[in-house]
């Protein structure tokens, strides 16, 4: 049975290099949106020569031996977002290989763990990059059983039809029509592992490649990395979230024997690098001017994107099925400043307009909109207080219209939606209309309570104090019913209201979708 040598992490480490030397060219040219490096396969090859030379250095026994000092050497010269990825990747192969020989399924045992380290490293993973081809090919060989070479040689394949498949993921890649540059580093990699163990290395190919001029402006943003030791790993979540507040892509990533390579793009150099102060001693401190490429245009020259975020996963689900970029966050949660950055820096094109659905979402939004690491793009708010909201602004959006006229056409929409809810009431309260007791059906008008239905809820019930409801807004005039269900709405329900307001409102359209929110039965919105 074969299993990982020294000599063969000695070769791997080297493969790595040469590989990555010769793509490096196409690597940076497909760097196309601004979270990623932008250097990716300059940083990627820096990173692991630098492993590769300490790897050389040292005089391991054992293969479990040699992946450690490669791993640490990695992680101690991780340059870029997308280096520090990489350490983790080798670290978390070395840390299988400490407790089992990498045969075919320690092969695979390793590749499990390396995307548990690198996802685990990274604040806000993002889908169709580097993270979501690790575990696609993890995934893929969790339960593999065969050979050393063909457990490594089916890893390298999932790995680049993996690859193939980023720009669906990620829409900016789609518009550029481009692959993922850190993914590609990756295949370049797990290639290069199959490789060294096959015994037939080829000069790497490099697939929807495509080589970008871009102008820049002068830097607004850094890129701060240190190297953090003598830090209580407890404290390690605090520091992801201080660093999430003062930009994005950040990454905490351990080298398992006491060292964390720290990585965040912000505007803030003190504020980040205070950040690691307060916790351990910094080391090794670099900082280079964040040069971002413009961003990538859609076809017909029309330069912007919109997105959302919301709660709920229905609602998300329905966002994404109309082609909007979606965050969608817990019920009663925040976004975060770096998920916020996140939504606006990866929509393609230079004016990116956010639709939230709530207002707590709004003043998220309005914070991310102002903050330095989005300044390089033209970022507008729509206000919206519901998510019916944002589905009305969304019915008028027309990408073939002037930006300006596009977004003025989305906010009036949005404005005049009247808003209808239902609730069961939690506790007993005094309102406008009487006092609610708890478990009594509550109907609001845009946000004032306007009917009770006393306790307990039921289909007649709901569907009547939804009748009333719309019957309030309807009252003012309106054409079109949009409802959103909540998660614990009877099922049959919309179908009854559909009913209801056929008989008393044959002139008004309804169209019913599930909503997924937990603190609504129904959202309701008149336009």
């Amino acid at each position: 049975m074969r299993v990982l040598d020294v000599a063969a992490v000695s070769a791997w480490s080297a493969a790595c290099v040469h590989s990555l030397s010769v793509l490096r060219p196409a690597i940076d040219g497909i760097n196309v949106y601004p979270v990623a490096d932008s250097d990716t396969g300059s940083n990627l090859l820096f990173t692991l020569t630098a492993a590769r030379d300490a790897l050389a250095e040292a005089e391991p026994a054992t293969a479990a031996e040699a992946l450690s000092v490669f791993a640490k050497g990695a992680v101690a010269a991780a340059k870029g977002n997308s280096g520090v990825i990489m350490s983790q990747v080798v670290r978390g192969i070395a840390e299988s290989a400490a407790a089992r020989e990498i045969d075919g399924p320690g092969l695979a045992e390793a590749l499990g763990c390396a995307d548990r380290a690198a996802t685990g490293a990274v604040s806000r993973p993002v889908a169709g990059t580097i993270l979501t081809v690790l575990h696609t090919v993890a995934a893929s060989v969790r339960d593999a059983t065969g050979s050393l070479e063909e457990v490594a040689a089916a890893a390298a394949s999932v790995a680049a039809e993996a690859l193939e498949e980023t720009p669906k993921q990620l829409p900016v890649l789609a518009v550029a029509g481009v692959v993922d540059a850190g993914a590609r580093g990756l295949v370049a990699v797990l290639d290069a592992l199959s490789g060294v163990i096959s015994g037939s290395l080829v000069e790497p190919e490099h697939p929807l490649e495509a080589h970008h001029h871009h102008t820049v402006d002068a830097p607004t943003a850094w890129e701060v990395m240190y190297l953090l030791d003598d830090v209580d790993e407890g404290s390690l979540p605090g520091l992801r979230k201080t660093l999430s507040g003062l930009g994005d892509s950040v990454t905490v990533a351990g080298d398992g024997a006491g060292a964390y390579a720290v990585h965040v793009h912000c505007a803030d150099i003190g504020a980040a690098l205070e950040a690691g102060i307060e916790l351990g001693r910094p080391r090794r401190v670099r900082v280079e001017p964040l040069i971002t490429p413009t961003p990538v245009e859609v076809g017909g020259g029309v330069d912007r994107s919109v997105v959302a975020v919301v709660h709920g996963g229905p609602l998300a689900e329905l966002l994404r099925a109309e082609g909007v970029a979606v965050l969608s966050v817990p019920p009663g949660v925040a976004p975060t400043v770096e998920e916020m950055l996140g939504l606006i820096n990866e929509a393609a094109g230079h004016h990116v307009t956010v639709l939230p659905g709530g207002q707590e979402l709004t003043a998220a939004a309005d914070a991310a909109a102002s903050h330095a690491m989005a300044a390089d793009r033209d970022v507008v708010v729509i206000p919206c207080v519901s998510p019916v909201q944002v589905l009305a602004a969304l019915a008028v959006h027309d990408k073939d219209r002037r930006t300006n006229d596009d977004v003025v056409a989305m906010a009036e929409a949005a404005a005049a939606t009247r808003r209808g809810e239902l609730r069961i009431a939690q506790e007993e309260s005094l309102t406008w209309v009487g006092r609610a007791q708890a478990g009594d059906v509550v109907g609001l008008v845009d946000g004032e309570v306007v009917l009770i239905e006393p306790a307990p809820a039921s289909e007649t019930s709901l569907v009547a104090a939804a009748v009333g409801v719309l019957n309030r807004m309807l009252a003012l005039g309106g054409e079109l019913v949009t409802v959103l269900t909540g998660v614990d709405v009877p099922v049959r329900l919309p179908g009854e209201l559909a009913d209801q307001l056929r008989l008393e409102h044959p002139e008004v359209e309804l169209t019913s979708y599930a909503g997924g929110q937990f603190d609504a039965v129904l959202l309701m919105g008149v336009e």
